[in-house]
């Protein structure tokens, strides 16, 4: 794995000489929580921070999902246990106030008996939404809430967009030529299905480092039958992520790498026969003769999934797109031409970021 610095996140952070010191030290939260990126779901990534005399003098973030919060972490970083009864407690996240498969981070600051609390974001999940904050302020404690709030926005946004909109965060993303094709003509390509790149290596990393983030990636049958994808993490340490495929008449060769069983795999389909399923593998069937965009959010949301990246093919891009349902476009441009071949999907958004990556050029836009 190469140690390139490749970040996905874009986050445009404030000019750190003007920010107040309880901002510096969300700040901190906020880079701390980025440790626990792709691990945590369908928890956050909390970052949290313990403050003594302007000292910071514990830290912790989310734990992968099951383990310990962000909150529990910092405070039990702490050496000097005598000091947090003085001390200030600083969190992205408003601290739960509910039992789930850890015990309330709200009952565990008021039993330490930390007496200031400040606060990014105050949390949308229905079991939290304010309660939290409310069992500390009613147990003594001062609560501040609403420090770096858009920054705290933008690190939360996958957790906030699966709470509030009851969806995952959808990243839409592809490679397109020089000329604006995403694939070329069938006489290009060989006998063997594999994928026909247009990127640089280093482009191709950094989507191995962005699956290892999101929770699921999803393409649709032509796309699956033309590069016969592996869908994993090759260049890239991490978990991997959930895979989603769209093959409605079940096409897909059953030899074929998606049906590895090596992962996570769901197949959405219209055969209801489960003697067609393969072993491993989970089905779930769809309606394809209506909008499929709005069935996958609707599913994704059940299986608890708060992101996903749509990989392809153009037709299954394009039906986000026209949908309205997507969050972020990640598009590469390489110096290939084909001269023929498919077209890349149109977009329009905001344009967040335009990087440059050895050949190849990355834009970031995003659906605002």
């Amino acid at each position: 794995m190469s140690n390139n610095n490749l970040d996905s996140r874009f986050t445009m952070l404030p000019n750190l000489e003007s920010l107040s010191m309880d901002e510096q030290f969300m700040l901190r939260c906020i880079q701390i929580a980025k440790n626990g990126l792709g691990f945590t779901a369908p928890n956050p990534m909390v970052g949290a921070v313990v403050v003594y005399n302007g000292k910071i003098i514990g830290e912790g973030y989310t734990s992968p999902y099951g383990g310990a919060h962000a909150e529990v972490n910092a405070i039990n970083s702490v050496t000097d246990v005598t000091l947090l009864k003085s001390a200030t407690l600083y969190v992205t996240l408003e601290p739960c106030s509910h039992f789930g498969k850890t015990p309330p981070c709200a009952d565990l600051i008021i039993n330490i008996g930390i007496r200031k609390v400040v606060i990014g974001l105050k949390d949308p999940h229905e079991k939290v939404a304010g309660r939290g904050i409310q069992k500390l302020e009613q147990a003594g404690c001062y609560v501040e809430v609403g420090v770096l709030k858009k920054v705290c926005a933008e690190h939360h946004r996958r957790f906030l967009t699966f709470h509030t909109k009851k969806r995952p965060y959808i990243i839409l993303k592809w490679a397109e030529t020089a000329d604006g094709f995403i694939a070329p003509e069938k006489t290009l390509r060989g006998a063997t299905k594999k994928p026909y790149w247009i990127t640089n290596t280093e482009s191709r990393q950094l989507v191995h480092k962005w699956r290892s983030e999101e929770q699921a990636i999803l393409v649709g049958t032509n796309t699956a039958l033309a590069d016969n994808p592996n869908l994993n993490l090759r260049d890239w340490h991490g978990k991997p992520p959930t895979r989603i495929m769209l093959d409605r008449s079940l096409k897909i060769p059953t030899d074929f790498h998606v049906l590895d069983g090596k992962q996570h795999t769901i197949i959405c389909t219209v055969v209801s026969d489960a003697d067609k399923y393969k072993k491993g593998i989970i089905y779930k069937v769809l309606d394809f003769t209506t909008a499929i965009p709005k069935q996958l959010c609707d599913l994704l949301y059940k299986e608890q999934i708060q992101s996903v990246i749509v990989e392809g093919g153009s037709q299954t891009l394009t039906s986000f797109i026209d949908n309205n349902l997507w969050d972020e476009a990640r598009i590469f441009k390489g110096a290939t031409r084909f001269n023929k071949g498919l077209k890349a999907p149109k977009i329009s958004g905001t344009t967040k970021e335009v990087k440059q990556i050895s050949t190849d050029q990355l834009s970031i836009i995003r659906n605002d």
